[in-house]
């Protein structure tokens, strides 16, 4: 028996294409370098380069991308037992195009399918899910079956008792408690569900599509995580604080709502706030500056740190990202959070 994981992520993994020159349409770039990537297996490196021992559960193709994925995350410590290949699809590739600071097109080919959405429920260590301290999954893995019921049925193992304590004793890592969170990243991708593909959805009937399993998969977390257009399909409702209210009364104990330039805002179900300016910094490629947000409010959570800080510091680390070129290898260590923190 090995010790529980502090962290486990389950969604999407794949290979991050991404020009090395910025400022230039993609069908000008002569140059690119080749990046993991996926939203979940981005957090479990984030969290992984904060000194938290963390896995990720995904699958992917039967190929050379899918081998290079499993090295890439062994390189970044995180543990790969639940990568597993699908034979029939493609590892996928996600492409992108960078002008800073603001506008970051991404192209992505996961078609006919992705691999990350073959994850089956009967194969699934749910024992292992279970005793996680923090269990990560994100909307995208709830876009299509198998995928829908295999991350609905890892939220069940988890058990709605697993309900993160707001802790306000201290103000930086004093300790690590019991504590352990279910946490959904809102994550909408409305490509995935259908829009924008001829002949199918427009983006307000993925939105209405996409509700009700975003309602389910709510009802299982104890943190939610999302933008405003994230929290908007989740709850109907885009106004900021009452996008944290309607996502409390949905069944999350703590509401994370990112606001982009005006910062983040938390609100705890006891009634307790935190609204946080952003980190100023030189945005480069803000792609997977929400992903180092995720894995550094993981480590804030399990730290046991006081609200307000936690969302300084998971800003911090999300501002390092921004400042760099790639996603996954730029995920910052934590005396570099801390040391922006200080300066």
């Amino acid at each position: 028996m090995t010790a529980p994981h502090d962290v486990v992520t389950m969604g999407r993994i794949g290979v991050d294409i991404y020009p090395l020159q910025t400022g230039v349409p993609l069908q000008h770039v002569e140059s690119f370098g080749k990046f993991l990537g996926g939203s979940a297996t981005n957090v479990a490196v984030a969290a992984s380069r904060l000194g938290r021992s963390t896995a990720v559960v995904t699958r992917t193709g039967d190929d050379p991308f899918g081998v290079y994925c499993h090295e890439a995350l062994r390189g970044f410590g995180v543990d790969d037992r639940w990568v597993t290949p699908v034979r029939r699809y493609p590892t996928p590739v996600t492409f992108c195009e960078i002008f800073p600071p603001d506008d970051f097109p991404l192209y992505f080919y996961r078609r006919p399918k992705a691999p990350d959405l073959e994850l089956l429920a009967d194969e699934l260590d749910l024992a292992g899910v279970a005793a996680a301290r923090i269990f990560w999954m994100t909307g995208t893995g709830l876009c299509a079956e198998p995928s829908r019921t295999a991350t609905l049925a890892a939220l069940a193992a988890r058990g709605k008792e697993r309900a993160p304590r707001n802790h306000t004793a201290g103000a930086g890592p004093h300790g690590e408690p019991d504590a352990v969170a279910t946490v959904f990243d809102l994550d909408w991708r409305p490509m995935f569900w259908g829009a924008g593909v001829e002949g199918e959805l427009t983006e307000a009937e993925a939105a209405e599509a996409a509700r009700p399993h975003y309602r389910a998969a709510l009802a299982h977390a104890t943190v939610a995580v999302g933008n405003l257009a994230e929290c908007e399909v989740a709850t109907g409702v885009r106004e900021p604080r009452a996008c944290a209210e309607a996502l409390l009364a949905a069944g999350a104990r703590l509401a994370v709502v990112k606001l982009g330039p005006e910062g983040v805002l938390a609100v705890h179900a006891d009634g307790s706030a935190a609204r946080v300016p952003p980190h100023p910094v030189e945005v480069v490629n803000g792609l997977g500056a929400g992903d180092a947000f995720g894995g550094a409010l993981c480590h804030g959570l399990l730290a046991g740190w006081d609200l307000e800080y936690v969302m300084r510091y998971a800003n911090a680390a999300g501002a390092l990202v921004a400042s760099r070129l790639a996603c996954s290898s730029a995920m910052p260590t934590a005396p570099e959070v801390e040391e922006l923190l200080r300066g």
